[in-house]
């Protein structure tokens, strides 16, 4: 990564570009997992756009995935500002560094499985700790920031949460400075899925809202990453939201020949609540029926997996099919997408994750490989998949169909016919959706 000059403050200096937009951010490489992509994205095709990218990062994050390969992707027209940060996952690790580092991640045990341990951490997380862990970035960052931004004329800053503490910082920032600011969701606030296993007491609770409410009534504007997010959040707001989802970029990964057993691949994060029985049910009824299936088959899990799915998989009898290869650096997962048979994108069973649209879901687009996947009946990304042609979803009620599918990728598997035949896919292009973030803050500014 290009090293950024300082002014006499001891600050980075800006370069001549056009409007400068001040983006906070936590996750940014080495941070690896689905957090970092939008605006690493986003950052490395706005100055095509005119528009000078400044990325305020923590200097020193607990992140609980790293991915070195990812700063290379890091664009030299960026400039960096970075500045100390306290986590009490920092402190937390002392006690048990593996319940922390899945807990930051997201994965959480089932409700009926955790220890004492995990119940009290998850009772500190989300009690003591609000919006989130992070919260003790604010108000140094407020203090650093606001001396940024009158030195350097900036008249623009987005926030992106999650952790949606860094939209309290815009939200502080907007009240000392002149600045439009945007407040960027990548998933929702106070109904994302997890937030219901914090074990809240009812203050705790109804901080969230009011803060969820001070955020998106006092921002300029609202970005989020589906359309059912915009209409949960104009029940309560009237202030404008755009719907830029996540998309795909063009990876420079060598092509390689598909994987000779019949492979279905999920990767990313595979959390106890997405643990999708009846995929189990069929995978079983198939070895069972058809003597051919049980040579063929292999699971192919990559990325953090809950110890509970691991569990049902082997009460299954499927852990003899089972490649549990774990977390990989982005780009070796993108070489697995493209290598792998069939591709698993799996949500929660719930109406609180209809509005979720897994990052994933745009490189699976673009890998030349069906999709099968599992969610809530009336799933935003249900419309995407169907749309552009990229496979096939499922609610969880429809296993019979489910099966018919499998069995007949199974047969054009079988007759070396099975791909992808996708259409539409560049309005869904990192460039294309940067474009549309660049109109939307100039048009604003």
């Amino acid at each position: 990564m290009k090293t950024n000059t300082t002014d006499n403050s001891g600050m980075p200096s800006l370069g001549v570009m056009g409007t400068k937009i001040l983006i906070i951010t936590y996750y940014w490489p080495p941070a690896g997992g689905p957090g970092v992509q939008r605006w690493l994205k986003f950052v490395k095709y706005l100055p095509d756009f005119g528009i000078q990218p400044i990325v305020y990062i923590p200097e020193n994050p607990t992140y609980p995935i790293i991915d070195e390969k990812l700063l290379e992707e890091v664009s030299n027209k960026a400039i960096i500002l970075k500045h100390t940060i306290f986590e009490p996952y920092q402190l937390a690790s002392f006690f048990s560094k593996n319940k922390t580092k899945k807990i930051s991640s997201g994965i959480i045990p089932n409700q009926k499985k955790q220890s004492l341990l995990d119940k009290i951490f998850l009772w500190i997380r989300g009690n003591l700790f609000i919006p989130d862990a992070r919260v003790f970035w604010v108000k140094p960052s407020v203090a650093f920031l606001e001396k940024y931004i009158q030195e350097n004329n900036i008249t623009t800053i987005i926030t992106s949460g999650p952790p949606h503490s860094l939209h309290l910082i815009g939200f502080q920032l907007q009240k000392k400075q002149n600045v439009k600011w945007f407040a960027d969701f990548r998933d929702p606030w106070t109904t994302i899925g997890y937030h219901k296993s914090l074990r809240l007491s009812a203050f705790a609770a109804q901080k969230h809202k009011k803060l969820e409410h001070q955020v998106l009534n006092a921002a300029d504007a609202i970005i989020v990453t589906s359309k059912t997010t915009k209409t949960e959040f104009h029940a309560l707001t009237s202030k404008p939201i755009a719907v830029i989802t996540n998309g795909y970029d063009f990876e420079n990964v060598a092509k390689e020949a598909l994987d000779t057993a019949f492979s279905l691949a999920h990767i990313g994060s595979f959390l106890s609540e997405r643990n999708p029985k009846m995929l189990w049910e069929v995978l079983v009824e198939l070895l069972n029926e058809i003597p051919d299936f049980k040579t063929h088959l292999e699971l192919k899990l990559i990325g953090a997996v809950s110890q509970e799915v691991l569990e049902t998989i082997h009460q299954f009898g499927l852990h003899s099919y089972l490649n549990n290869l774990g977390y990989v650096s982005h780009q070796e997962a993108i070489v697995q997408q493209r290598k792998s048979q069939v591709l698993l994108l799996i949500e929660i069973d719930s109406e609180d994750t209809k509005s979720i649209i897994p990052g994933k879901l745009f490189e699976y687009m673009v890998s030349e490989r069906p999709i099968i996947a599992i969610g809530p009946k009336g799933s935003d990304f249900a419309e995407i998949i169907t749309n552009t042609n990229t496979g096939v979803f499922f609610d969880y009620s429809e296993k019979t169909k489910l099966k018919s599918v499998i069995l007949g990728f199974y047969n054009q598997f079988l007759e070396g016919k099975l791909q992808s035949n996708a259409v539409g896919l560049q309005h869904y292009s990192r460039k294309n959706l940067t474009n549309e973030l660049a109109k939307l803050l100039t048009s604003n500014a």
